[in-house]
Parts: structure tokens; sequence; C-alpha cells
């Protein structure tokens, strides 16, 4: 079966809540010293994917993860390069941060980050070195979790900086948005302060928690986790954990399905002072939300929780195609759930705050 026809089904099924709008996808590449010490060619270079509305009669085409003949992710359909679109009436774009999951990629997040870009906002997505889909995963990429939100901001940086798409972005108007462990990067990108130490006493307590269990894309024992945090080429790093990663100009932060909540500091979800709206599926067994979303739901004033009670965690990763094999695909009926409430979610909070 080609996987044109089941693109489009998937567009079909959300399309009524879209901007008719054509959306653009460039690629660029940020310097980021930080990536250098998680990446496995110890490169200092930070990927950026960007979503943007474009210009009008911008030609969209198939966007893929894969071989185009057999690919595994159907992503959305995008113009690569495409001409921004003028700016509105009333000024630049505001900008959504988007982080993905452990082990993902930016591409793979493309489902929710094209969606916006329909709206009217310019999305800027990474790979995060060393815990991505496209490159040789890392120890220090896995553990090394609040690196990854310099990684938005350096995107960030990058992007205003660039020729094409920086003009057209409002630098005071930032959210934030992320899956499972990029959940985790938006809520410390908004100010939540990372504590290892807390999550390891809660690993030791509950050993067979979905976050504490070697995870599916990158399994890492107990030895191997031991062995870095007391390697003295990560001392510094790791010193540094417990910092101030936020960003600034957020005001409001979207997370889908957060996982590894329990490595951030309960005080700082309880100053968290910006909008915080959390959605996951009771069927999560990778991120269990009793451990983790309604952890931080109850934590964070004010913050707003939707529990789609069928949808399970792969459920927020792009669409699978049917010759796809990839361990993390979800199902069809509940990914098609967990998009479409997700989306309807996101452009109310940030229509509202943005």
């Amino acid at each position: 079966m080609s996987y044109l026809p089941f693109v489009a089904a998937a567009l079909v099924a959300i399309a009524p809540i879209f901007a008719h709008a054509q959306v653009g996808e460039m690629h660029r590449v940020a310097d980021e010293p930080g990536a250098a010490i998680r990446d496995s060619a110890h490169r200092s270079q930070l990927r950026v994917t960007i979503w943007y509305p474009a210009a009008p009669g911008a030609s969209e085409q198939p966007i893929v993860i894969g071989p185009e003949t057999h690919p595994d992710f159907a992503i959305g359909m995008a113009a690569v390069n495409a001409t921004p679109a003028p700016d509105p009436v009333d000024g630049k774009r505001p900008v959504i941060l988007l982080s993905h999951g452990f082990g993902g990629s930016a591409r793979l997040m493309g489902w929710f980050g094209i969606a916006m870009a329909r709206q009217g906002y310019v999305v800027v997505a990474v790979d995060h070195p060393g815990n991505n889909g496209l490159d040789a995963k890392t120890v220090a990429g896995a553990l090394l979790t609040w690196e990854r939100a310099a990684d938005l901001r350096h995107a960030l940086d990058a992007a205003l900086a660039d020729k094409a798409i920086g003009p057209h972005i409002d630098r005071r108007r930032v959210g934030l948005a992320g899956f499972s462990a990029g959940g985790f990067t938006a809520l410390v990108g908004a100010g939540a302060r990372p504590d290892f130490a807390h999550l390891q006493r809660f690993c030791a307590a509950r050993p067979d928690d979905g976050v504490c269990r070697p995870q599916t894309e990158f399994p890492i024992s107990a030895e191997q986790r031991d062995a870095f945090l007391h390697d003295p080429a990560y001392a510094e790093v790791l010193r540094h954990s417990g910092d101030d990663h936020s960003i600034p100009n957020v005001r409001a932060v979207f997370v889908m399905a957060p996982a590894i909540v329990q490595e951030l500091d309960p005080a700082s979800l309880r100053a968290l002072a910006v909008p915080v709206f959390i959605i996951l599926g009771a069927a999560d067994t990778v991120a269990p939300p009793d451990t983790n979303g309604k952890v931080a739901a109850g934590l964070i004033p004010h913050a707003q929780l939707q529990i789609l009670p069928s949808v399970g965690h792969y459920d927020f990763l792009a669409n699978c195609t049917p010759q796809s094999h990839a361990p993390v695909c979800g199902r069809p009926k509940h990914q098609n759930e967990a998009h479409d409430a997700a989306i309807k979610a996101a452009i109310r909070l940030f229509r509202s705050e943005l």
C-alpha cells in the first residue's frame, strides 16, 4: 500500500481544525557547545528543524521518516525551504519550541509542529544530541536530561539569527511543547529545577516504574549509570544539574505524556508561574500518569490536565505507515484521538497565552 493515502487519511481526520495555509519546513545547524559531551562523535552542533507558515503557492510534499519507497512514519505535508508567508498585520509570529521524546527526533513530532505552523506559529524543534533516532545514542545523551533545555535555547537563537525566518519571529512570545522526555524538557525550560537524586530515590523504591526500567529505545544498566555518575569527565556538568535552565520570555507550556517527572524538584514545580497544560493517556505504561503527569499537574499552580482514557504513550508519536515494523508504533484509532485532542488543546492554550 502506498503511504500517500495513509498521509491523506491522517490529515483528513484532523483537517477541520486547521487554518487553510501552506506550511514550510527548513533545516539548520546551530552551534551548541554542550552538545559535544553528549554527541557520539563529540560534535558541537545541533540539528534544527523549523516549520512555519509558507507563502501562498508553496508546493507541499509528503514528509516521511525512512526511505521514500517504504517509509516507517508518515509525518504530514510541508514545502521544504519554501518562502515564509508575510507577517500578520499585528506583527511578527509567536514561536513554539518543540522537544522530542527519549530516542526520538524533531521530525517524529512533525505531526504536531506542522499543525501549529498551520495556525500561524513558527515551530522550532531539535534532534537532541546523543538521544535521537538518527545518531548513535550515548549514556551522556540519555542522562544529562537538563541539557535538553539548552538545546532549545540555542535553537531559538539560531532561528532568530537566520536571515530567512528570523525576521518573522517575535522573541517576546515564546511557547514550549514536548512529548515524554520532551515534556520534562519543556518544564525545565519554563523554570522547573532538575533533581537527579530525587529520581534515584524514587527508582530505588519503585524499580518497576516505567521510567525506572531500561528504555526500549536505549537500555542503560544500573552499572552503566553509576559508572557515568562517578566519571570525573562529567563532574562539572553534573554539578550544574540543579541550576536554573529556564528560557527567556516563555508564556505557556504544553506537555504531552510527560516522563521522568520524578527528576524534577517538587518545590520548583510549585513555583512555576506560566500556564501549563498537560495531556496524557490513561493506558500509558512507559510514563505512568500516577507518577508523572498527574504528579506534575498536582504540583504546578493552576495546571490544566486532560486524560485520554484508552491512549498509550506511543500514541503521541507520528503515524506509522502500514509497512512499518518500528517497535514504537502507536495504535491508529487511539493515535488519531491523541493527535486530535493534543492539537485542539494546544491551539486553545497558545491562542490564549501567545
